[in-house]
């Protein structure tokens, strides 16, 4: 498997919203985490119903790869995130730890950062 490319085509589909898209990367099995649900999820159907909530909510934004390396059994990686302009701009840096099964994403624990405004905007 091409880590690199999977990765790539994950974050697209962050990117475009697509809640298909994006959980045709998991597992059924998926256990999630991330800020907005920090106690976890687990599941395709939960994870399904917390993207669908969370991508109505949000305006639109850009995914980019920033880092990758292999772990046994999986990956982790780094990216920018890119929302809104102006003083509206948000800039977040994120790391995903992923876990991987049957050639899909079976564990992910996120991890984000904002940047200040003024580097946002920048």
């Amino acid at each position: 498997m091409d880590i690199e490319d999977f990765n790539r085509r994950w974050l697209e589909q962050w990117t475009a919203k697509s809640v298909d898209g994006v959980l045709s990367f998991y597992h059924d099995d998926i256990e999630y985490y991330d800020e907005g649900v920090p106690a976890g999820l687990t599941g395709k159907a939960a994870l399904g119903a917390y993207l669908t909530a969370l991508f109505a909510q949000v305006p639109e934004w850009s995914y980019a790869p920033e880092w990758l390396q292999t772990i046994d059994g999986g990956f982790i990686g780094r990216w920018y995130m890119d929302m809104g302009t102006g003083a509206e701009a948000i800039r977040m840096r994120g790391f995903d730890h992923c876990k991987l099964k049957d050639d899909l994403i079976v564990f992910n624990e996120v991890y984000t950062h904002k940047f200040p405004p003024a580097v946002a905007a920048g």
